[in-house]
């Protein structure tokens, strides 16, 4: 068996007016992430660790933000598409662990959702997604509550 890694981050700008989606959960909080879809930086950041992981490219190129199709679609979606990708390919994820970094709102309550939703649309039992927050100090942009980050690393294996 041959085991891979891979590693993705995506940040958002917080904006008025949309909805704050992380880890397909809808937050209660007066500002959303900015984006093409959903704008769910959890879910593209694990996105980019798992197509990297097996060596496929990267969200924009599987999923560009010059496509109509993808304009508000749910990152849910995506991930489903990502994992029969992996599939495709030979692979299957064997687990993922995910930060996101945010000075607010409090993420903690959503974990099990997050860990839920993002395990189910990739193909994989909830025990081996980790979902972890921190907040960096009311330092940086995320601090200063201009974005949000999401970092993830991804193993990946396929029989040889």
């Amino acid at each position: 068996m041959k085991l891979r890694v891979g590693y993705g981050e995506d940040t958002h700008r917080l904006v008025e007016g949309r909805k704050l989606i992380i880890g397909g959960v809808e937050i209660p909080f007066e500002l959303g992430l900015l984006g093409h879809s959903d704008a769910d930086v959890l879910v593209h950041a694990i996105i980019d660790a798992v197509l990297g992981a097996c060596a496929l490219g990267d969200i924009g190129q599987h999923f560009p933000d010059n496509d109509k199709g993808y304009r508000d679609i749910s990152s849910l979606i995506l991930a489903k598409r990502t994992a029969e990708l992996v599939k495709e390919h030979g692979f299957y994820i064997s687990n993922i662990d995910a930060t996101v970094i945010a000075q607010k709102p409090k993420l903690a309550a959503f974990r099990d959702d997050m860990r839920r939703n993002t395990s189910y649309a990739f193909g994989m039992d909830i025990a081996d997604v980790s979902v972890k927050f921190t907040t960096p100090e009311h330092t940086g942009p995320e601090g200063n509550l201009e974005c949000i980050t999401s970092r993830a690393v991804a193993m990946v294996a396929k029989d040889v």
